[in-house]
């Protein structure tokens, strides 16, 4: 019995010191941090998912909806050179006819919407195609008592191509490419009107002339938007990306 326990008093000094020399692995709640370099996110999709809302995220803090809200529609609609100010700060006979049987004197852009972002990455792996798909309704009015003729509902995509490029200093960063609003992406409906009046041919007649001129204007203005974006993301996130899309590594999966 004597040597048995002085066993078990040798073996409990000679663990103790192994551990204090690292002999014995630490238990956990004493381990060091391990000094390893920054990995991918497991999952592609992980990856896709936080540059999205990255993205979306950056739009809406830099004012998107904003800039939605206060498109010149009117000035761009004038053929007259009569400023949107100008209709709206008393000369109310003075309307706009450019629309043959709808004449406007107000022109609001309501309810912007940014709706979910979609990705996708090019057949080669070397860059990537952001559809930004933005919403809003016009409220189109008439000299009629300040009547409310027309609510139109507007959806329309805007694509931005996203590009890993190296400057003088051989660094690589994200850089905006074509960004330009998608063919046939617009779509323009009625939410509601006054029913009894012949508004069809006139309706044709704006979302006509809105079909030339909007998609350009929303373009003028959420592009240098993106730009910025890209600018002011996570150096973590570029520097993973920026890795993914140099070696043409798939990242993006489409569902």
């Amino acid at each position: 019995m004597f040597q048995t326990g002085g066993l078990l008093v040798v073996y409990g000094l000679l663990a103790q010191t192994m551990a204090q020399f690292g002999g014995l692995p630490i238990p956990l709640d004493q381990a060091l941090p391990l000094n390893v370099n920054p990995a991918l996110p497991l999952s592609p999709t992980g990856l896709a998912g936080i540059l999205t809302n990255a993205l979306s995220n950056g739009l809406l803090s830099g004012g998107l909806l904003g800039i939605l809200e206060n498109l010149p529609l009117l000035d761009i609609l004038n053929p007259g050179g009569i400023t949107s100010g100008g209709l709206l700060g008393g000369l109310l006979g003075k309307v706009m006819s450019v629309i043959p049987g709808l004449n406007i004197i107000d022109m609001k852009v309501t309810d912007p919407q940014l709706l979910e972002l979609g990705l996708v990455q090019s057949p080669d792996g070397h860059r990537l195609y952001v559809t930004i798909p933005l919403g809003i309704n016009l409220q189109v009015n008439t000299p009629l008592v300040g009547a409310n003729l027309l609510r139109l509902a507007v959806k329309l995509n805007i694509t931005a191509e996203i590009l890993a490029v190296r400057d003088k200093q051989e660094r690589i960063h994200l850089v905006l490419g074509d960004c330009t609003h998608s063919p046939g992406s617009l779509q323009i409906s009625l939410l509601d009107g006054l029913g009894p009046l012949p508004i069809q041919s006139p309706l044709d007649s704006l979302t006509g002339i809105l079909n030339n001129v909007l998609p350009e204007l929303v373009q003028g203005k959420v592009c240098p938007l993106v730009n910025e974006v890209l600018s002011g993301l996570d150096v973590t996130l570029v520097h993973d990306i920026v890795n993914m899309l140099t070696h043409g590594l798939r990242f993006v999966i489409k569902v």
